[in-house]
């Protein structure tokens, strides 16, 4: 690779970081090619506080040292133990992809499920927007809707867990 044409990539990828921060794009993924045997594939991401509200009332959890918590933040956070974390639960429902939750088909109509509801394998559980389509997410296995963890609209990353079902 010449000097000249890693000039013009580490110019490529800035003006990639700008339009991120531009039109407030969590993630970009662009494949560049030159020709045979010649491309460059940038994917340029940025972290978004993510917030996760819980449906139900928890048993309180012993408070953390201020020095755990990585965001500071007026908003009160709920340190959780490695243990307790969704993400590794068994029952999690992980978003297949990037995109925006809904927890309901319209806006006014009923969620397509609440905490506590009895679901069977392969109902819609919510929908994830991505790309202006519409994305519905079956439930991967029967049982009750334990915990919702994403709030509706709200963006959600690929792998990100959104419910536990048990």
């Amino acid at each position: 690779m010449t000097k000249k044409h890693h000039e013009n990539d580490v110019a490529f990828i800035e003006s990639l970081a700008k339009v991120l921060q531009e039109n407030d794009l969590t993630e970009l993924e662009v494949m560049r090619d030159y020709g045979e045997n010649d491309s460059l594939s940038v994917r340029v991401s940025r972290a978004k506080e993510i917030v996760t509200q819980m449906a139900a009332p928890m048993a309180a959890a012993p408070a953390a040292p201020a020095a755990v918590a990585p965001v500071a933040s007026d908003a009160p956070t709920a340190p959780a133990p490695a243990a307790s974390d969704p993400a590794n639960h068994p029952g999690v429902v992980p978003s297949p992809m990037v995109g925006t939750v809904y927890l309901q088909a319209e806006p006014g109509t009923p969620a397509f499920v609440n905490v506590g509801d009895k679901v069977a394998e392969g109902q819609t559980v919510l929908i994830v927007e991505a790309m202006k389509t519409m994305n519905q997410i079956p439930a991967p296995r029967a049982g009750t809707v334990k915990r919702i963890l994403v709030e509706d609209g709200a963006p959600v990353e690929f792998g990100a867990p959104l419910m536990i079902i048990e």
